[in-house]
């Protein structure tokens, strides 16, 4: 292996708001998948998770994109993504973690995943730690030169105004690095994240109640998928004590009293999974930063009621905007 071996904990990034400004900051856009860094040593490949586990079995056809590189010993830093029809599809990673060897491959040749570089931690037998991030980072575009694009190189930029591009695209956000700053496993130091916040409108389809009596605890949420179906798409909750109080009055001339029960669940109790069903009338502005398939990963943030809006107009194409 070359002068660093794993297991290597990765820098991490702090969270800003907004993106910093100077001259001393680079900027990159933010991806949506596996933090992986990988260690070449010739043909041997070995792909190691952000926590320090091995991931080659889960996906096979990374080890082959790593081999076409000119430099037999390298250390790199990245991510391994899954790409869609130019959308990031967090979920199709997961399902490569999983004990079948034929479901792994049959994935792998189905939705194949790329690993997209963005640092280069060791070369040869030097370890490139202690360089700055701009140091670093000429290296590594040289040693992706000649690739053949089967390792991809991250697009970065000085320009702030043009990283902010990144935040009102199709990605994730952006990663700031501190170009004079060292490499620091494990440390968030040098780095800030930068998330890209989207909002929709959305149906109110359901809500369940709270855990005090007489309280909202979250709101179930849909949009209209092509086929004209409401599709639930996620949830909302996190309101304040007063909120929770006054949302059953207000929801109650929509209910339908239809009630069903979410999926099982180790942390809820199956009281906290009942759902109360509600006239698709109710319109609500949401901000949320990830989704997955064609659902929000985490909670949303409700933001305000539009009255305004017509259900009809709450279209599934929203969440790709």
């Amino acid at each position: 292996m070359p002068s660093l071996s794993p297991p290597l904990l990765p820098q991490l990034a702090r969270a800003a708001k907004e993106l910093p400004e100077g001259a001393g900051w680079s900027y990159e856009p933010k991806w949506d998948g596996f933090r992986t860094i990988v260690f070449r040593d010739g043909d041997e490949v070995y792909l190691q998770s952000r926590n320090g586990k091995p991931m080659n079995r889960y996906f096979p056809e990374i080890a082959p994109a790593i081999r076409s590189l000119a430099g037999e010993r390298l250390v790199l830093d990245g991510e391994l993504i899954v790409v869609v029809d130019g959308v990031q599809e967090f979920d199709l990673l997961g399902q490569r973690i999983h004990p079948a060897a034929s479901r792994v491959e049959r994935l792998a040749s189905e939705t194949p995943a790329a690993f997209v570089a963005f640092d280069l931690l060791a070369e040869g037998d030097e370890s490139l730690l202690e360089l700055p991030q701009a140091e670093r980072r000429g290296r590594l575009e040289r040693a992706l030169a000649g690739s053949g694009g089967d390792v991809e190189l991250t697009p970065s930029t000085r320009d702030r105004d043009a990283a902010g591009a990144w935040l009102a695209g199709v990605s994730e956000g952006v990663v700031a690095k501190d170009t004079a700053a060292p490499y620091r496993p494990g440390e968030r130091m040098g780095m800030m994240k930068i998330k890209r916040v989207r909002t929709a409108d959305t149906v109110v389809a359901a809500f369940r109640f709270g855990k005090e009596e007489g309280t909202v605890g979250s709101l179930i949420l849909g949009l209209y998928a092509p086929d004209g179906e409401l599709q639930v798409v996620g949830h909302t909750s996190g309101f304040k004590a007063t909120q929770k109080r006054e949302l059953p009055a207000l929801l109650e001339p929509y209910r339908t009293h239809e009630r069903g029960s979410g999926e099982a669940s180790r942390w809820k109790s199956d009281e906290e999974l009942v759902w109360e069903g509600l006239r698709p009338e109710l319109v609500c502005e949401i901000a949320f930063e990830h989704i997955t398939g064609d659902r929000i990963r985490h909670g949303a943030r409700f933001l305000r009621w539009r009255p305004d809006k017509d259900p009809s107009e709450c279209r599934l194409e929203q969440l790709r905007g």
